[in-house]
């Protein structure tokens, strides 16, 4: 597809970020036709480092967490602790329409690029940054990573797990995908307003508000001590023991969710083979609390999971039209034929021949049949043609390399 077709064409943005939270930002603004020139010190971002702890390649020809959330972006790498390098920022800062970054917020004011320092320079600027912790309260200074900010004080670690066990593996690049996309609408909405009335704004979204929004619903009902059972549980001692995964006779497991026990208990029961259960004792759900047999049924239902196979429990269960769905391993999503229906990935062929199934993010346009997947810039790979646009002459880009105040490092193709 043409750039010109796509819906924000003509829109720049400037991304000084590293890791995954502004990056994902960026990849969106990216994907949907904006002009994102990733902004890197010579050492680059560390996400081109990062193979070893997140089990990919470590051909640096074949990152796929950076390709993920840097592709269609181009490349300009600058030394900001120079004079010149600062100077080349700004000049493109200058004509930039959104400017995205995950700097600490000390950083950005000691260099002197943090909103209040900019919006008098560009007032027309949509100011987007991502933090750990939010911006104001008595940790707002302490460096956040989505296992810190957002998967443990966010809640989700002491919530997830059962009450008397372990707590669960977390995810790099969960919270931080999270917070990427919710910065990407609160800047659409601050960019609408920029190209109305001319004034830009700022948007702020943070690991640790990410996770308080995402818990909202348990966050009302904890506040009402009296009611129900609060996080964390064991899943027997649920006032509906049935919305849990069970085990099957192959070792898999099977999510089964339906809130309204009452409207789902009998045909659920007989599907996995326990009619025998529909009974005054169990049902409905008012007599099952009663009679205080919420262990008992959960221990029922898993016995009777234990005499099925996956593939049993999936045919009868959509037979009987019961919500559920098989826990997938994350092997089996990349082969998922929902996924791919969905167009949840794509393949991509990297420099050194391989070809790998990338994740395409999660939005999709009904005028856009699939996304453009250029590549991630090396460092600096477009350093000569950005800087030439925002009028440096030839000579003047050659000194700034030769000094070590821009820089371009392509990676060597074998």
């Amino acid at each position: 597809m043409s750039d010109n077709a796509l819906p924000l064409a003509g829109v720049k943005v400037v991304e000084l970020s590293t890791f995954i939270a502004a990056s994902t930002t960026g990849r969106f603004f990216a994907n949907m036709g904006a002009d994102v020139i990733k902004v890197e010190s010579g050492k680059g971002d560390p996400e081109r480092n990062g193979a070893v702890g997140e089990g990919i390649s470590p051909d640096p020809l074949e990152n796929t967490s950076f390709e993920l959330e840097n592709g269609n972006k181009r490349g300009l790498a600058l030394n900001l602790k120079s004079e010149e390098g600062m100077k080349a920022f700004f000049k493109l800062l200058a004509t930039a329409d959104v400017f995205i970054t995950n700097n600490r917020k000390q950083s950005l004011v000691k260099m002197g690029i943090d909103y209040d320092s900019l919006k008098e320079k560009f007032p027309k600027l949509v100011y987007g940054m991502v933090t750990g912790f939010g911006e104001y309260g008595p940790v707002k200074d302490v460096p956040g990573f989505d296992f810190t900010a957002f998967f443990s004080r966010g809640g989700y670690v002491n919530t997830m797990r059962q009450k008397d066990g372990d707590v669960f593996n977390m995810v790099p690049g969960l919270g931080d995908h999270n917070v990427g996309l919710n910065l990407a609408a609160g800047i659409m909405a601050a960019l609408y307003k920029a190209k109305a009335t001319g004034v830009g704004d700022k948007v702020e979204c943070s690991l640790y508000e990410t996770a308080v929004f995402n818990m909202s619903m348990n966050l009302c009902a904890v506040q009402y001590p009296e009611y129900g059972m609060h996080y964390p549980i064991n899943n027997y001692e649920s006032q509906n023991p049935c919305n849990t995964a069970f085990r099957t006779k192959d070792d898999k497991y099977i999510q089964v969710c339906f809130p309204q026990y009452n409207m789902f208990f009998e045909r659920y029961i007989t599907a996995i083979g326990r009619p025998d259960l529909i009974n005054d004792k169990y049902f409905p759900q008012e007599n099952l609390l009663k009679n205080g047999l919420t262990r008992d049924l959960y221990d029922q239902m898993c016995e009777a999971f234990k005499n099925l196979t996956a593939d049993e429990a999936v045919e009868r269960l959509t037979k009987a039209d019961v919500p559920f769905s098989r826990c997938f391993s994350l092997e089996e999503i990349v082969d998922d034929e929902q996924a791919w229906a969905n167009k949840c990935f794509y393949k991509f062929k990297f420099r050194n021949g391989n070809e790998k199934s990338l994740v395409e993010q999660p939005i999709r346009l009904g005028s856009i049949d699939d996304f453009d997947h250029r590549r991630a810039p090396d460092i600096g790979e477009n350093t000569r043609e950005i800087l030439s646009e925002i009028g440096y002459a030839d000579a003047d880009i050659d000194a700034m390399l030769e000094k070590g105040e821009a820089y371009f490092i392509p990676k060597e193709v074998k």
